[in-house]
């Protein structure tokens, strides 16, 4: 895996969280328990602050950075699809963002959300939460249902479980 410190700020990664080889986390950042993040993702604290609660899967491909000397924060709970971009957002609790879905600079997403595959949030916007929004822009387009809710769960507890299967059980073999 690729930590790298940057004048002098050191990533702090749980010693739960599981960080893929390929993976990149770079100076400013925190990495809370049980993440899981996945080959080829990248997580930029050079300029700026990046945190990221506990139980934070982030799939494959993944881009977190922050504009300069703020915080880009990702709450508990929380699932990145693969090739997500997230830039300068605050993401609450049991949210759900799809594949390929961009958040911009200074977003918010409130707890319980669902941004769908491809979904593009423009900056300075606010996902209420509870909702399910998709599109590009993202708009709402209805109340996050019961199942949807467990679904996150499991995919948040499918992710955390890897974590530790990947500690354990992932070997190189080339």
């Amino acid at each position: 895996m690729a930590i790298y410190a940057f004048e002098g700020r050191e990533p702090v990664i749980h010693h739960s969280a599981y960080m893929h080889e390929s993976a990149q986390v770079i100076g400013d950042v925190v990495l809370g328990e049980e993440c899981f993040v996945g080959a080829g993702s990248i997580i930029r604290g050079d300029y700026s602050s990046i945190r990221l609660g506990d139980r934070v899967a982030v799939e494959e491909g993944c881009i977190i950075h922050a504009p300069p000397g703020e915080t880009g924060s990702i709450g508990s709970d929380v699932t990145l699809g693969h090739g997500a971009i997230i830039h300068g957002s605050q993401i609450g609790d049991n949210v759900r963002i799809g594949m390929g879905a961009i958040t911009g600079f200074h977003s918010v997403i409130e707890d319980w959300v669902i941004l769908g595959d491809g979904a593009v949030l423009p900056p300075k916007k606010t996902l209420s939460g509870g909702m399910v929004y998709m599109g590009n822009p993202a708009k709402e387009v209805r109340l996050l249902s019961d199942d949807e809710r467990v679904a996150s769960g499991f995919v948040v507890r499918l992710y955390a479980d890897l974590a530790g299967r990947y500690h354990r059980g992932l070997r190189r073999l080339s």
